[in-house]
């Protein structure tokens, strides 16, 4: 649904009517298929890194993901800010809003991760030896660190403009950006590495390609097909970096605290060797390739709840919330039984032995049905960022993060590398099971705030813990949860378009 006006008229948002649980199958899913996209990169580049049989090399990815995934996280949580944001700003009817905040919102991703990506570079060393990274293994994760730090900004900016395109319901062009990235690293990735017999680095440089890609088709979506983006208004740019920050400040914060509880499982486990390191490395990255779906709710629920909050129809908040969880528990039930089944085939795919294949036995066998909570705690989250309470989500996640996972961590390590894994998992289920009850709780409370159909047409907006975006100077300055007409005419309608 592309922001455009009709007879002068915005268009009436996707997601506030027809089926929660058709919205919610058709954004998860596709949503599921770019996302899978996105981490398949990394699966394939180890993949193809496995086959070189050298597990120093195996584990050197494995330390570079960990710092790839620090980055990874800053761009997801601005681009649930992103996407929050923007979906609301429809919801409420209000086109040139979005589009003036879309714009905001690419020229902020690209500041803060041209910052962190190439500031990194400064700090690979000691952030390595802090991992647990050694000799060989931590030269040859810097020289791979090295070559993509710097390539951020392209991540980032792809990642928004997928977000921006989900905010307006265009999951197929959403899923086509991360797809299509994924697809260049696929035929890159055997042609650099064993072709050109590059090893390593054939694999960064086709990490490189892939974003530039990833960032090309995105802003071709969001610019040529939608037309989202407006002028750049410079003096207007703290008021939506302001209410950007609302939600990406905590999802921010939010996202980096799973790299940290990564961080310090990677630590706990290099002790045990490069094996055990290479053997966790799989885990991680097979994960969200095999819970696709699961990882792409937290995005997909967000532009659903975001667009009924903004509408003012809180019942269907709370219906897309019950929606969600039931499609997370049907999910993580079909994954878990195909990675039980298909154990073998990975072990041999990966090359793994010894103390790796335990370790991915272990996970496919028992591990995974820990994401029957972690997927709870994913929808959780999203409804929590989205609902104007985004500091739950962030106190959830660092809680997990932090007190599910060091004590848990800790003391599995007494009991080995699998031990590591199983106090990680036990301590996460927690809370995700907390962060499931709260949000139901908040969804209720939410629900009864909603009139009857017999009480007066002015509903109640819903008490927020962030602010929300500023309209432009010829919008109604009401509150994007103060539900607005589905049609605006005027000014505020027409004007700011690219």
């Amino acid at each position: 649904m592309p922001i455009t006006e009709t007879a002068g008229a915005v268009e009436r948002p996707r997601f506030v009517s027809g089926s929660l649980l058709r919205h919610v199958c058709v954004m998860a899913g596709t949503g599921a298929i770019g996302l899978i996209a996105v981490f398949a990169v990394d699966l394939i580049n180890l993949f193809y890194i496995s086959l070189l049989g050298e597990k120093e090399t195996a584990a050197a990815v494995g330390f570079a993901g960990v710092v790839g995934f620090f980055h990874a996280s800053l761009c997801i949580g601005l681009t649930i800010g992103i996407a929050a944001v923007v979906s609301r700003t429809v919801g409420a009817g209000r086109a040139m809003d979005a589009r003036r905040i879309a714009t905001s919102s690419l020229v902020l991703m690209t500041a803060a991760s041209v910052v962190v990506g190439s500031g990194t570079a400064f700090f690979l060393h000691p952030a390595l030896h802090v991992l647990g990274a050694e000799g060989e293994t931590a030269r040859l994760a810097q020289r791979y660190l090295a070559v993509t730090v710097h390539t951020l900004p392209l991540l980032g900016l792809g990642m928004a403009c997928s977000a921006l395109l989900r905010s307006i319901g265009d999951a197929r062009r959403s899923m086509t950006v991360t797809l299509a990235a994924a697809f260049v690293t696929a035929v890159l990735d055997p042609i650099l590495i064993f072709g050109f017999g590059l090893g390593l680095d054939g694999a960064a440089i086709s990490a490189v390609v892939s974003r530039m890609v990833l960032a090309g088709i995105g802003l071709h979506g969001v610019m040529v097909k939608h037309r989202m983006l407006g002028r750049f208004e410079a003096p207007r740019l703290a008021g939506d970096a302001r209410a950007l920050a609302s939600v990406a400040g905590p999802a921010v914060l939010t996202n980096l605290a799973t790299p940290v509880g990564a961080a310090f499982v990677t630590h706990a486990i290099a002790q045990f060797g490069p094996s055990a390191v290479a053997g966790a490395a799989t885990i991680d990255r097979l994960s969200p390739v095999a819970f696709g779906l699961v990882y792409a709710l937290s995005g997909a629920v967000g532009p659903i709840l975001a667009q009924n909050l903004g509408a003012g129809q809180y019942r269907r908040v709370q219906e897309g919330l019950r929606d969600s969880l039931l499609f997370m528990v049907a999910s993580v039930a079909v994954a878990w039984l195909v990675l039980a089944l298909g154990q073998g085939v990975l072990i041999r795919a990966f090359s793994a032995e010894g103390q790796a294949a335990e370790l991915i036995a272990l996970f496919c066998t028992w591990l995974a049905a820990s994401f029957f909570f972690s997927g709870g705690l994913f929808v959780a989250n999203a409804s929590f960022n989205n609902l104007g309470h985004p500091l739950l989500s962030t106190f959830f996640n660092w809680g997990r993060a932090t007190l599910g996972t060091i004590p848990f961590a800790w003391w599995g390590s007494h009991h080995g590398a699998a031990g590591v894994l199983i106090g990680q998992a036990v301590g996460s289920s927690i809370f995700g099971l907390l962060a499931v009850v709260v949000a139901f709780r908040l969804a209720a409370k939410l629900a009864r705030q909603e009139p009857s159909m017999k009480a007066p047409a002015l509903a109640l907006a819903p008490v927020l813990d962030a602010p929300v975006a500023p309209t432009s100077a010829h919008g109604d300055a009401a509150a994007l949860a103060t539900p607005q007409p589905a049609a605006v005419t005027g000014p505020a309608a027409s004007a700011g378009a690219p």
